[in-house]
Parts: C-alpha cells; sequence; structure tokens
C-alpha cells in the first residue's frame, strides 16, 4: 500500500544537530493522522552534523533498519556491535531483549539517513548488529532486497519482522524502476 505523506506534513524539527523529518507519529506535536503501515512504525528522514550523534540509549523488541543516504555512521552497542556504514550501504539493529547503542556522526560532512523502525514479529530474542554494503550496480534501474525477514532472502541482512525493506538507484533521467522478476 503506497500513501503519500506531504513534506509539509511531516513532524519533527532543528534541533541544531539534528535535522529531523518525522513520516510517523513519533513524539507528541507529530501529525496523528501519520498512523504505522502494518509492522512499520517509524521511518524518519534525519540529517545529523558532524561531530554528533544520538548518545548511548536503549530499545526492545524493534527491528531498526538505517539506510544511510550520504556520509557515514559510526555504530556501538551493549552486545559488542560496532561499525562504520557508508552512503548506499545498510545496517540493521534487532533490540531484541534489549539493546542500548549510539549513533554518531564522525565524519566531517553532515550524515543523512533513514531510520526504520519494523514491529519485532515476536517479542524477545538475543539482540544483534549487522552491517553490510550492496553492490551499487545491482540497484541501478532494480529493486534489491537490503534487509528481510521473509522466506527466499538470504541475501539481505537479517530482521525478525514480517516486512522487506528494499532499495534501487534511477539513473540520470530514468523516471521508473524495472521489475526485478
Amino acid at each position: 500500500m503506497l500513501e503519500h505523506r506531504l513534506k509539509a506534513d511531516l513532524g519533527g524539527g532543528d534541533f541544531g544537530w539534528l535535522k529531523a523529518q518525522h513520516h510517523f507519529n513519533v513524539t507528541a506535536d507529530g501529525n496523528p493522522a501519520h498512523r504505522p503501515l502494518g509492522a512499520l512504525v517509524v521511518w524518519n528522514d534525519d540529517e545529523i552534523a558532524p561531530g554528533t550523534g544520538f548518545p548511548m540509549h536503549g530499545h526492545e523488541n524493534m527491528e531498526i533498519v538505517s539506510y544511510v543516504l550520504e556520509g557515514a555512521v559510526s555504530h556501538r552497542d551493549s552486545a559488542g556491535g560496532q561499525g562504520r556504514t557508508v552512503a548506499g550501504d545498510v545496517q540493521v539493529m534487532s533490540a531484541g531483549t534489549g539493546i542500548r547503542h549510539e549513533e554518531r556522526n564522525t565524519e566531517l560532512v553532515p550524515l543523512r539517513l533513514f531510520q526504520i523502525w519494523l514491529q519485532s514479529r515476536t517479542r524477545g530474542g538475543e539482540p544483534r548488529w549487522g552491517s553490510r554494503p550492496f553492490p551499487k550496480a545491482e540497484r541501478a534501474g532494480q529493486w534489491a532486497v537490503l534487509a528481510s525477514g521473509m522466506p527466499g532472502d538470504e541475501q539481505a541482512l537479517s530482521i525478525r519482522a514480517d516486512a522487506r525493506v528494499l532499495g534501487a538507484s534511477l539513473k540520470a533521467g530514468q523516471s521508473r524502476l524495472c521489475r526485478n522478476d
């Protein structure tokens, strides 16, 4: 299902170090009409200033997929996961029984990323984090499965949600995507 949400109707704001656009109602001042869509409960379009980021904080029973649009995000968590994910690549965190983490922009340029939160299909589970590069050529004009909890998507990063997160890149002048059969 597609639902068009106008930029002017999004929640969020400019907090100095963070410019956030919330596609779902995640704060008291958010748009109450922007309710979850199935397992999808959060889609934030965030810009994080250089040398800043989200300090250590916790989550549980949530699948968090981050798609880096520009720059790089540095991750560290209480389960021992850590790494750097660059533009065009994806990281996932399955919070499970509970995990504490931080997401920082240690670069000299702004970081832009999508933060996508999906409800876990079951409560609990071992917390985990993962990241991997995805060949950009495979996404040129084609959908590629980036993260999935669905059977048959073994090449994607694994999440514990009944969902599939796809990505694609349009070439200059291209206005639509080819089907992936």
